[in-house]
């Protein structure tokens, strides 16, 4: 089975957001109050959604904080399990009884 492409929290943001709202990267960091640079690598996958981000973002749209952080949460999930993978599969689950 092909696995699907982990998608950034800016990619969702971009795509599902504002290319539909016609929402340029300057004004939405202008009406969050947010440096422009914070949005630019956002969008581009070079940063994190954060706490600040996740709660002004949800402000905006209408949506929750914990939407934001949850796909921040699930991205960052799935590329430490591709980079620690075999690491991971390595690692019993503890057992009670033999101790």
């Amino acid at each position: 089975m092909e696995n699907l492409k982990n998608i950034h929290p800016g990619e969702v943001l971009k795509e599902e957001f504002m290319i539909p709202l016609g929402i340029t990267a300057y004004r939405l960091a202008m009406d969050l109050k947010i440096p422009q640079t914070r949005i630019s690598r956002i969008l581009k996958g070079k940063r994190r959604i954060t706490a600040d981000t996740a709660l002004r973002l949800s402000k905006y749209f209408g949506n929750s904080a914990k939407f934001w952080l949850g796909l921040q949460d699930d991205f960052d999930i799935e590329e430490y399990r591709t980079k620690k993978g075999k690491e991971l599969e390595n690692i019993s689950l503890f057992d009670s009884e033999s101790r």
